[in-house]
């Protein structure tokens, strides 16, 4: 599998590292808001923006939710083992079709995957173990770990200038 080239952090200006953070902050920011917070015109803006989603440095827009209040009231953390790496693809596409997981994310160490997960009850985490995970092609072992209070919760990237920007600052 091979990874996609990735624009460099240093082809993003201050303007459109000012647009990015603004847009995580709030993505319902209308375009003449963002053109004065900013300091350019709003048909600018736009077309920045328009770069920005082309070139997949925005890859689109959602409404953050109280998962509580939509009755998932369990969030946990399952990191799964998984017996050989001939099983990752179909692991990969069994996951991306349950509803709960949130994240999977293929990582190093003692797991093969970590997921995040959000669903109503034990009752229904225990179905997603047993029922769902446990019974993919390759699942060796999960490890649970619940939790009990999320102290910070962000889908926020901090953006950070391009070395040449902070050693120009310096000067």
């Amino acid at each position: 599998m091979s990874v996609p080239s990735l624009p460099e952090l240093s082809v993003l200006d201050d303007a459109d590292r000012q647009l990015v953070e603004l847009l995580q902050a709030d993505g319902r920011a209308t375009q003449s808001a963002l053109a004065k917070a900013v300091g350019l015109s709003q048909p600018a803006v736009a077309e920045r923006i328009r770069k920005l989603e082309v070139r997949g440095i925005i890859t689109g827009y959602v409404a953050r939710v109280d998962a509580r209040r939509l009755g998932k009231d369990i969030t946990a953390f399952i990191g799964v083992g998984i017996e050989h790496p001939r099983y990752f693809e179909d692991f990969a596409k069994r996951i991306k079709v349950m509803p709960d997981v949130l994240e999977c994310h293929r990582v190093a160490g003692e797991d093969s995957y970590l997921l995040k997960v959000k669903t109503a009850n034990t009752a229904t985490l225990d179905a997603l173990l047993v029922e769902g995970l446990r019974t993919i092609p390759g699942v060796t072992r999960t490890n649970t770990t619940i939790v009990l209070m999320a102290i910070q919760e962000s889908t926020h990237v901090h953006i950070t200038p391009t070395q040449e920007a902070t050693h120009d600052r310096r000067r």
